[in-house]
């Protein structure tokens, strides 16, 4: 991989873009992950006008501390990174507290889970709204076209995506030519949304190099039946994903109106 001309044209792809878009910039949440970290140095390589945003919701200490850590990092780097935490713990505490209870207990910390992600979102769009900035997305190729490992209308819900053509393991080498500090390098993959320490890998079943692996057999054209033991067994989870989750990976759908009935 051309890293070095990877970052470049990523970056000049984000400045024309925003340029063109006439704004002044990019917002983006940045969460202690290697996703944000990158595609917020990114962001901040154009020159342009970068706010962070850190969010916690019943936060681990550890995703805030990297989180921060890397805003300080930018920050004497790149003169235009501005930095706002907004502590969003109450306002989830709140809205929880005004939902009715459910039966099942199981689905409703699935959906609350979710509604994390998506009360980020509305934050970042009341910054980029007030600040004429665009929302930067942090998705990399395989969450956002392979298994749809993120929240529809929360992380999802960007105005542009400037790493989600590059794989998990892409994103590794571009940080590690960005010099992204080694503490998020070598943090576990996790989506933070579920206030313990549970990972993305933890949750899928697999690990993102398995998962990148099964997204190119599929691909190909191979089936399950074209594998045994353990690769079978990734490939298996790697297709279920991407079945359930197809309602994230295409438009919308359109009911169309017959000419016949207007």
């Amino acid at each position: 991989m051309q890293t070095e001309k990877i970052v470049d044209h990523i970056v000049n792809w984000l400045k024309d873009y925003a340029t063109n878009a006439k704004v002044k910039g990019f917002v983006i949440g940045v969460s202690g992950g290697i996703d944000s970290a990158v595609t917020s140095t990114l962001c901040a390589m154009t020159g342009l006008e970068l706010l962070c945003l850190e969010m916690p919701i019943h936060q681990a200490p550890s995703q805030v501390s990297r989180a921060l850590n890397h805003i300080k990092w930018m920050q004497s780097k790149f003169e235009k990174v501005s930095m706002t935490q907004v502590n969003l713990t109450p306002v989830f505490d709140s809205l929880v507290a005004a939902l009715p209870s459910v039966d099942n207990e199981e689905e409703r910390f699935m959906s609350l889970a979710n509604t994390r992600a998506r009360l980020r979102m509305t934050s970042l769009y009341y910054f980029a709204a007030l600040d004429k900035l665009l929302v930067a997305g942090t998705g990399n190729k395989v969450e956002d076209f392979g298994v749809g490992f993120y929240t529809k209308y929360g992380d999802g819900g960007v105005d542009l995506s400037p790493i989600a053509d590059l794989l998990k393991t892409e994103v590794y080498e571009l940080a590690k030519y960005l010099g992204i500090n080694q503490e998020i390098i070598e943090a576990a993959p996790t989506d933070g949304l579920w206030g313990d320490d549970r990972t993305d890998e933890d949750q899928i079943g697999a690990s993102y190099p398995e998962l990148e692996w099964a997204m190119t057999m599929k691909d190909e054209g191979k089936t399950a039946h074209d594998f045994e033991g353990r690769e079978k067994e990734v490939f298996e989870i790697f297709m279920r994903f991407n079945k359930a989750n197809q309602h994230k990976m295409n438009p919308i759908p359109v009911c169309t109106i017959p000419d016949n009935l207007r």
